[in-house]
């Protein structure tokens, strides 16, 4: 067991406000905070961080936190620096938020390791202990740390509401003196966390949904939310998933199958929910053009692979789009729609990693706990995770 800092003196977690503008989220709740001081932790809350969330100073001083007012002083005091996104340039006074930080200072959040390289390099030069909150290993010892699942339930949930809204008819069959009204037909691409939460919702709304995703292994999933599953055979050699549990890239010849049998359904779908993403690499193009000018008038697709280049051919990062009559929504920061639980499912999720690293009060990183040794990236000037250091070679070459 390795000890990083042994101190009489308590540790302080420190909270920044986000540094994205369009971020609603914060690191951590109130309760969140008492949680913290209850095994012996100070907490420092940077003035307003908890506002776009639903949360005041004031509840946070009454929860046991100390408000400072200024980013540096969070990062000057705090021994770990907890935050939603990677650190980066301030979009309000365009200072870095790698400058900040110093040595043998904890940062844990979403750092996107696996395409930051240069952060992630620079986080080791500054000889500071990184934990990612992406590669939270999928083992149940972890679940209630597994910030993309919780964020990808909110996701899933949202992308329906946004659609409906969008979509100029109603999702239930409606038999009215007027006349019926038929369901809407929805599509959602992608059965992981986000994309079973799509369907369970266009199904309480009322839709007809179909599911899709390459891994037959979750079909059954899929039909028990009462969705059809569409099928492309896959090759019979082929594993179709990771370790992980995620999608493994494709021979041409499954592609095409798979374009052919989006192309005839998406004649007749009203909306296309997308989630398919590999992490670490461009999302998968599952609807291209010529799928976008058969749908129907009206229709709607939410594409939440916006930020990895999108599920879809014509998708534009945080743009709302028409082509073809067809509205399409490139969103990438769908869960800060819906601040208040978005802020405490992730506190709750970076708490319970906080809870594996302090022991008697002190930091200790742990490298035989196999939850830290998978997300830890740099420590002690070095990057220390393997599959970072192999990407920062390959860039090299």
């Amino acid at each position: 067991m390795d000890k990083n800092i042994n101190s009489k003196t308590k540790i302080i977690v420190g909270v920044p406000n986000e540094d994205i503008i369009e971020e609603n989220m914060v690191a951590a709740t109130p309760a969140s905070v008492s949680q913290l001081i209850k095994i012996g932790l100070d907490v420092i809350i940077e003035q307003g961080a908890g506002e776009k969330s639903g949360f005041s100073d004031k509840k946070y001083e009454e929860s046991g936190a100390s408000i400072v007012k200024t980013r540096k002083d969070i990062f000057s005091k705090a021994n770990i620096v907890i935050q939603v996104n990677p650190p980066a340039n301030d979009a309000h006074t365009k200072e870095s938020s790698l400058n900040l930080l110093k040595n043998e200072q904890v940062i844990i959040g979403f750092l996107n390791p696996l395409i930051e390289l240069s952060n992630m390099t620079e986080l080791a030069s500054k000889g500071v202990t990184s934990l990612a909150m992406e590669l939270i290993p999928r083992i149940t010892r972890a679940q209630n740390m597994d910030a993309l699942s919780s964020m990808a339930n909110l996701a899933g949930y949202k992308s329906v509401i946004l659609a409906a809204n969008h979509l100029p008819h109603i999702f239930p069959l409606m038999m009215t003196a007027s006349g019926t009204i038929r369901p809407a037909k929805v599509l959602v691409l992608g059965a992981g966390v986000a994309g079973l939460q799509a369907i369970a919702t266009a199904k309480r709304l009322g839709a007809i949904v179909y599911g899709y995703d390459i891994r037959p292994i979750v079909k059954e999933q899929v039909e028990s939310l009462g969705a059809r599953f569409l099928e492309t055979t896959p090759d019979e050699a082929a594993d179709t998933a990771t370790e992980d549990g995620y999608a493994q890239s494709m021979s041409e010849d499954f592609y095409s199958k798979q374009r052919e049998l989006l192309t005839n359904i998406a004649k007749e779908i009203d909306v296309i929910i997308a989630t398919a993403a590999i992490p670490g690499k461009k999302a998968p193009v599952l609807i291209n053009k010529e799928m976008v000018e058969l749908m129907p008038d009206g229709s709607v697709i939410i594409d939440l692979a916006a930020a990895n280049g999108g599920n879809c051919e014509l998708t534009k990062e945080n743009e709302i789009i028409n082509e073809h009559n067809v509205t399409i929504i490139g969103t990438t920061k769908i869960q800060s729609t819906v601040p208040k639980d978005a802020s405490q499912m992730y506190s709750q999720n970076i708490t319970n990693i906080i809870l594996e690293i302090i022991k008697d009060g002190n930091i200790n990183i742990d490298m035989e706990n196999p939850i830290i040794s998978n997300i830890i990236i740099t420590k002690d000037g070095n990057v220390i995770n393997s599959r970072i250091q192999q990407l920062i070679e390959d860039a090299k070459q």
